[in-house]
């Protein structure tokens, strides 16, 4: 009788431990969530940092293969040669880039001004485009007898120091997003060398906070992720300098303007697939109406064109040994990521999926096999 007390209390010990257990995990997890949600856009900007650490990281590996060199020796090389081509590229195309980036935005908001107004004579309501609104005087109130001073041709106390609140106010967002676009591009950039000078170093600290019974585990994981990225980071590289070569030879052969600047933000939309093709394709087909309709139609035979090269050539080519994702799966999770975390989430998915499809893998690989199959 004692023997089977002690078991039923034994039990009932582990049965509470069980409970307290999957409690603590129930709420850890929970407030992972919660933390994730708040603080998206600083995780973002870290995984960002951390993808660019991994960029250079492989390009100085594949230096490594031709120059034997020490590793920081072989990043800077990179790092030199990198900002040498950025800064060579502002200085020659620099005022090119202003220009037609200008005149972009002119003919970006013309073209959807005449949408605007087709869809206005078709008898389609488009007041949820407007933007803002435009004060429009009505004839009684413009017109004025001659030889008098119309009562509102000078603003008064309240309205100028409206309008100058409203001026302060519009300058310090203005700062303020510069200031933050700036800021973040030197966290990412600050990230990414700290990550690429002694990678060894992140690596063995992130492989110590699992527990040593899995250690192996993880690092196997570890390994083939940052393989994954590796060769997907250099497969993307590649792609969107070709994305943005051949659309602006093409462009620039049809007869379009701007196709300097349209080529630069085709190349950088090739970074997110699928969405990234179509919103560069309309900014295309958007700036060619401008030229004509067999400009238009030219461009979008040449968008399509350069569609099918990402999607059927350079992608099969390039990156078929790196990642193996459904279009459908990908779009699915693009658009979910996009409308819960932002343009982080739409630009960042794929390098997310790619993570969470190498553990299914490695996880999958590892179940035993089903007796009797």
């Amino acid at each position: 009788m004692t023997g089977s007390a002690d078991e039923r209390a034994q039990e009932r010990n582990d049965l509470a431990w069980a409970i307290a257990v999957g409690g603590i995990g129930v709420v850890l997890f929970a407030a992972l969530v919660v933390f994730t949600w708040h603080f998206a856009a600083a995780l973002f900007l870290i995984f960002a940092g951390m993808l660019l650490g991994v960029a250079l990281n492989a390009l100085t590996d594949r230096l490594g293969r031709y120059v034997p060199l020490p590793h920081t020796v072989r990043l800077i090389i990179v790092c030199v040669v990198l900002a040498v081509l950025l800064i060579g590229f502002a200085v020659l195309g620099g005022t090119t880039i202003a220009q037609q980036a200008s005149a972009l935005a002119d003919t970006i908001k013309q073209q959807l001004g005449n949408f605007k107004a087709f869809l206005d004579r078709s008898g389609i309501d488009t007041s949820y485009l407007e933007l803002g609104g435009s004060a429009t005087a009505s004839p009684s109130s413009s017109s004025t007898t001659p030889g008098t001073v119309p009562s509102h041709s000078l603003p008064g106390a309240g309205a100028l120091a409206s309008s100058g609140g409203a001026i302060v106010s519009q300058t310090f967002k203005i700062l303020l997003g510069t200031v933050n676009a700036v800021g973040n591009f030197f966290i990412v950039l600050f990230l990414g060398l700290a990550f690429a000078a002694q990678p060894s170093i992140y690596y063995n600290g992130l492989l110590f906070m699992a527990p040593a019974r899995h250690r192996a585990r993880a690092t196997v994981i570890v390994d083939r992720i940052s393989e994954t990225l590796e060769r997907w980071l250099i497969a993307q590289i590649i792609t969107m300098f070709a994305v943005f070569l051949v659309t602006w030879t093409g462009l620039a052969i049809i007869g379009i303007q701007s196709s300097f600047i349209l080529g630069i933000q085709a190349g950088l939309l090739a970074f997110i697939p699928t969405v990234g093709a179509i919103i560069a394709g309309v900014i295309v087909v958007l700036a060619s109406v401008a030229s004509g309709w067999i400009a238009a139609f030219s461009a979008l035979g040449l968008f399509l064109g350069v569609h099918a090269m990402e999607s059927y050539v350079l992608t099969p080519l390039l990156q078929r040994q790196a990642l193996n994702i459904p279009p459908a799966t990908l779009f699915a999770f693009q658009i979910l990521l996009g409308i819960v975390f932002g343009i982080w989430g739409l630009a960042l998915a794929l390098p997310l999926i790619a993570i969470a499809k190498v553990m299914i893998d490695y996880f999958k690989a590892e179940d035993p096999a089903p007796e009797g199959a």
